[in-house]
């Protein structure tokens, strides 16, 4: 490749986070994690599951909003089944599609031991070859495919499947470290062979079992890139994810703005900005009412705390001497105003009266009681949706993008 690789992000927190056991999110609050993201820079949300009947308007209303402008740069994913029927069904329902990841799985565990004769290793490289040229077909402009337990499948195997995807149309491999098996050392020694050897940009996916997913990713990210190729780390908000969680977002970009042998060798994509991350790891927290850990990197309570003398009196002179990097560069620093008087609030049972004070506050101006009433019966179908109260990020949503709310909040079963 001629130009320097680049490492950029595929934030997975609407597809991957929301399978999180015991918690989940409204159609309303992944839609606004994907603007958070958008405003963070991040290349790619993979903002849910085309094939799910209860996504289907969500998915629509967002890929509208793409169209008007209030969802760019980011693209918006889709993750499917490296099956033609699920590609077909995902078109079909969500037709303005751009950007689709299909996955199957590619380890002897698996084939084995969960398909059970239903497909083999022929039949599963079969079976993703029809599936991305049904979504090329389809007018998908960029595919990724998924080798789900990557890191349990065969060197060799992976190569062939890679070097089918490529051949089939693919741009980009996702390797899923979907146990959190690897090691960083394994994952660099793996994938520096898969990238040399199928000669392709990769993302890697990985799990926090081991406690490793931010070393793991980096370090994938690092054997990709030393092989000429970019490459793409799928991360989680605040770390969330199946079981022990995903890559944090945060902690990824930290690590390689700032981390030893990675700040200025290794290029991040420079559309990230940093300083939106407070504003998105607070709302994330509260969508998925998941306290943000006190010692959580960048954001955690303490994370810029010093109560040591020794750190205390060091941070104070210069706080180089006990600080990486600077708070303010995430978006912290200002200070949160809490209400103790008075509180007007926008409910499920609001009036008008109550509702338009509501907007006063937040300096939103109605044209006239009409568009008023029509906004305040959105706001009151969104607080049924979420369960609690609505953010005020959420409320001047639903007042300037009145038609895409009712599509969100809008199921047919």
């Amino acid at each position: 490749m001629s130009k320097k690789p680049k490492i950029y992000i595929i934030d997975v927190t609407n597809r991957d986070g929301v399978q999180t056991s015991r918690i989940c999110l409204s159609k309303l609050e992944k839609t606004m994690i994907n603007l958070h993201l958008n405003e963070l820079g991040v290349f790619q949300s993979e903002f849910g599951f085309p094939v799910t009947k209860h996504e289907t308007n969500y998915l629509n209303a967002n890929l509208e909003l793409v169209e008007m402008g209030a969802l760019k740069p980011i693209r918006l994913g889709g993750w499917l089944r490296a099956i033609p029927k699920d590609v077909e069904d995902a078109f079909k329902a969500v037709p303005k599609l751009k950007h689709v990841n299909l996955s199957i799985s590619t380890s002897d565990q698996i084939i084995v031991h969960k398909f059970q004769g239903k497909l083999d290793h022929k039949s599963v490289i079969n079976e993703m070859i029809s599936g991305v040229k049904r979504a090329k077909s389809l007018g998908a402009e960029s595919i990724g495919v998924n080798a789900e337990d990557a890191s349990r499948t065969r060197l060799e195997y992976l190569v062939e499947f890679g070097q089918a995807a490529k051949e089939a149309g693919a741009a980009r491999i996702r390797y899923c470290d979907t146990l959190g098996y690897d090691s960083p050392s394994s994952i660099y020694e793996r994938i520096s062979k898969l990238a040399d050897a199928v000669k392709i940009d990769i993302e890697l996916h990985c799990h926090n079992d081991l406690g490793m997913v931010v070393a793991n990713s980096i370090m994938g990210a690092k054997a990709v890139n030393d092989a000429g190729f970019n490459a793409y780390i799928n991360t989680c908000v605040n770390g969330m994810g199946e079981r022990a969680g995903n890559a944090d977002l945060v902690s990824v970009i930290l690590a390689i703005k700032y981390g030893s042998g990675l700040a200025g060798e290794y290029q991040l994509d420079e559309k990230i900005d940093l300083k939106k991350a407070w504003k998105l790891c607070k709302y994330a927290s509260y969508a998925f009412g998941v306290p943000i850990p006190i010692n959580q990197p960048g954001i955690g309570a303490n994370a810029f705390a010093h109560e040591s003398g020794i750190h205390a009196d060091g941070a104070l002179k210069d706080r180089r001497n006990y600080e990486l990097y600077d708070f303010e560069e995430l978006g912290r620093g200002d200070p949160e105003i809490i209400e103790t008087g008075r509180q007007i609030t926008a409910g499920e049972y609001s009036g008008i009266k109550g509702f338009r004070n509501v907007y006063e506050n937040l300096e939103v101006e109605f044209k006239d009681d009409k568009e008023a009433a029509k906004v305040l019966e959105l706001v009151r179908y969104a607080n049924v949706h979420n369960q609690k109260p609505l953010t005020k990020e959420e409320l001047r949503f639903v007042a300037k993008h009145p038609d895409i709310a009712k599509k969100i909040f809008t199921m047919t079963p």
